[in-house]
């Protein structure tokens, strides 16, 4: 490499840093166990910055229903409670309604309103249209961070050895096998850059929210005992990707970096990444393959994108790219390889890092991928480290680095691709040296998917290099009397909320709470029963109390209980499509601006299409438990989901879930009023048999969201 220092301050990085400690955490086992003894050492300021975040996410996979393995949600909320003077804020990318459903429903609700009040957990929607917040940045105390490509969330964790249906990745989460295995990769600093990371965190909740966090003052050392360090007093460089937005300009130093790192390389570069679409990238890959005396550049991709999207234009960029590198490859210096292992199956590795190393000298651990979006229109954060003239041993490091990567690929020690190295003399002539029929790193040879003519056209809009023109997709997926009338709106709304507001507290912090329990219901219905205001009742009863947030539940029990099974799951269905309906109706009066605290604001601009598979959502969300009755019926009256499908999708969708409750709250009775074995037998059938067919009709019905939301902007991490 050529010897002029690379890393420059104000060009390609925002700042360097001195680490007291830093350390290359590959693959999620590892990352996950390092946070977890990190964590509870808090003692004043936790930071979170993710691009996806899931609170039952656990970060050691549970053993035996181990209780004491908090999820994150859990544990976050036991941290700050021990530790009187620790605050912590997490900052979540505010995602669109479009993968809601491949997303933990209203975090907002499990993470700040469920939670200590100083364990704050925000949305950050303060991105132009198209973008996302892509960092995954965690701070603790400003004494260590780590940063990366692995957000705190569900398909993140496994090991190096990918083992084909390991139940550990089920464990962290609870989803069900088969999990694809999951490749990427962490870092962790110390000392001041550490701190460095903790002021880009609070610079970000300060544009997200408007509030100025202070600097931790604390002496502290959350260093992890069991995380050994690979370096140690070495420059850290942080390089940032930030769009332009409103008076703030954009940022464009992880390019930057790409592009001096590949023009100063000489004898090898080395890459893994989840996408190779960017032209900037490969423009400069063309200049050094231009040059006789060039280095080798080896790329690590997986062997196809994910999604129907995704393979229709990303994989049709790639390969046009790819295509394009091999023409100009005079020099026979490009290879390009995909992580294999038997026994995978239809679930390949999934390689998701964002690497880049150079010559032994460079190495760049990020949340940058090699694509457009991540040049100049997500938010990223890379971390990277340079081996001066006069440091050995950060080039000792940074070659045991690649070393470990390519030992975990090649399934050989690290030591076996250091002696391959200085046998054949050349990285490439070592890999080719090492690869075998078990696993390895395949020659990869992209071909376009099935039916790709004119498919590249919806590349610039999945993956654009600079923010998409609002006014034409507002004009596009926001009707014109959507931006009208909003003035005189807001008195109502203001009128609305209160009420709310008010109910709800009067109910969580007045007696009134205890009249709503199953017991009181029943009794103070009793005598309504055979009255002819009956219908009217039960229609008030699930109205107002849907409003109030009175789990529905606890409404369809009181009103078997009253009516029995017969009549009471009529009533109880009109009562809960009765209550849907009123909730549709205030969703629809307040709006997206003011329902944007539970969805998003990018609900104004995104639901329009939402409303493509309205009738499937409503009966998707009301079968599967993924978000409070009341919520969903105040979403989708602020949502482009028509009337009539949320009407009939709410409908279809109840109606297994009433009959279920009915028919176990009939038997329940029955076995407690006439205990004995055919009323407990009957009970037990019943429960099984509802438990049985709620779990295959949800996964029947998230089966067909998944397929037709393929390709989905979630792919896009």
């Amino acid at each position: 490499m050529k010897t002029n220092q690379i890393l420059e301050t104000g060009r390609n990085c925002w700042r360097i840093a001195r680490a007291d400690k830093a350390a290359f955490l590959i693959d999620g086992a590892a990352y996950f166990e390092a946070l977890s003894e990190a964590l509870p050492k808090a003692k004043q300021q936790i930071l979170i910055l993710a691009w996806d975040l899931h609170s039952r996410l656990r970060l050691v996979p549970a053993r035996d229903h181990d209780d004491e393995i908090l999820p994150l949600g859990d544990l976050l909320n036991q941290i700050v409670k021990n530790q009187r003077e620790l605050d912590a804020y997490v900052l979540d990318w505010d995602f669109s309604l479009l993968i809601a459903l491949s997303r933990e429903w209203l975090p907002i609700y499990k993470l700040d309103w469920r939670t200590h009040r100083r364990l704050r957990f925000r949305m950050d929607d303060h991105a132009p249209l198209g973008s996302s917040h892509h960092q995954k940045v965690v701070v603790i105390d400003d004494a260590i961070a780590f940063a990366g490509g692995l957000d705190l969330t569900r398909g993140r964790w496994d090991t190096p050895e990918h083992r084909p249906d390991d139940p550990r990745r089920g464990a962290v989460d609870g989803t069900p096998l088969p999990i694809r295995p999951y490749h990427d990769v962490q870092m962790a600093v110390s000392g001041p850059a550490a701190a460095a990371l903790g002021d880009l965190a609070r610079q970000r909740w300060q544009r997200a929210t408007g509030e100025k966090l202070s600097t931790p003052r604390v002496e502290n050392d959350p260093w992890p005992s069991r995380l050994q360090s690979d370096l140690e007093m070495i420059d850290v460089a942080i390089a940032r990707t930030e769009p332009p937005y409103g008076d703030q300009k954009g940022i464009r130093e992880v390019e930057q970096l790409y592009v001096d790192v590949i023009a100063a390389a000489e004898d090898y570069i080395y890459f893994e990444n989840q996408y190779f679409t960017s032209a900037t990238v490969v423009e400069a890959l063309l200049n050094s393959l231009a040059d006789s005396d060039g280095p080798e550049i080896i790329i690590n991709l997986p062997v196809k994108t994910q999604g129907w999207l995704a393979e229709k234009s990303l994989d049709i960029m790639r390969v046009n790219l790819i295509k394009k590198l091999r023409a100009h490859d005079r020099y026979n210096r490009l290879t390009l390889y995909y992580p294999y292992k038997p026994g995978l199956g239809d679930l390949p590795i999934n390689l998701h890092a964002k690497i880049m190393i150079a010559d032994d000298r460079f190495a760049r651990v990020g949340s940058s991928n090699l694509n457009n979006r991540s040049m100049g229109l997500d938010t990223e954060c890379d971390l990277a480290i340079e081996a001066g003239q006069d440091q050995p041993e950060v080039g000792e490091a940074i070659r045991h680095f690649r070393n470990r990567l390519l030992g975990e690929h090649l399934d050989v020690a690290p030591e076996k691709v250091d002696e391959a190295v200085a046998h054949r003399g050349s990285l490439g002539a070592a890999i080719e040296a090492l690869r075998g029929d078990g696993r390895t790193l395949n020659l990869l040879e992209p071909t376009l998917p099935p039916a790709s003519e004119n498919a590249v056209e919806a590349a610039p809009i999945v993956d654009p290099e600079r923010p998409i023109d609002v006014e034409l997709l507002l004009d596009e997926f926001v009707p014109a009397e959507e931006t009208r009338f909003a003035g005189k709106r807001v008195f109502v709304w203001v009128v609305v909320i209160g009420l709310l507001a008010g109910a709800a507290a009067a109910w969580r912090f007045t007696p009134l709470g205890e009249w709503l329990d199953i017991e009181a219901l029943v009794g103070m219905a009793s005598h309504w029963k055979e009255s002819a205001f009956a219908p009217l009742f039960i229609l008030t009863a699930f109205v107002v109390g849907g409003l109030l947030m009175v789990p529905v539940t606890v409404l369809i029990i009181a009103a078997v209980l009253i009516f029995g099974p017969l009549v009471g799951f009529l009533y109880a269905l009109a009562g809960t499509v009765s209550g849907a309906v009123a909730g549709y109706g205030v969703g629809a009066s307040l709006g997206r601006d003011m329902i944007r605290p539970v969805a998003g604001r990018r609900l104004n601009k995104v639901s329009r299409q939402l409303g493509r598979r309205g009738l499937l959502t409503t009966m998707v969300v009301r079968i599967v438990p993924v978000a409070p009755f009341t919520v969903v019926n105040l979403v989708a009256g602020a949502s482009h989901i028509s009337f009539r499908d949320f009407l009939v999708g709410s409908f279809l969708g109840v109606i297994p879930g009433i009959l279920g409750i009915a028919l176990l709250t009939d038997r329940v009775k029955a076995s407690v009023q006439t205990p004995g074995w055919d009323t407990l037998t009957t009970l037990a059938l019943v429960g099984a048999g509802v438990i049985t067919a709620g779990y295959f009709l949800s996964r029947v019905l998230m089966d067909r969201v998944g397929k037709a939301g393929e390709g989905d902007p979630d792919q896009a991490d």
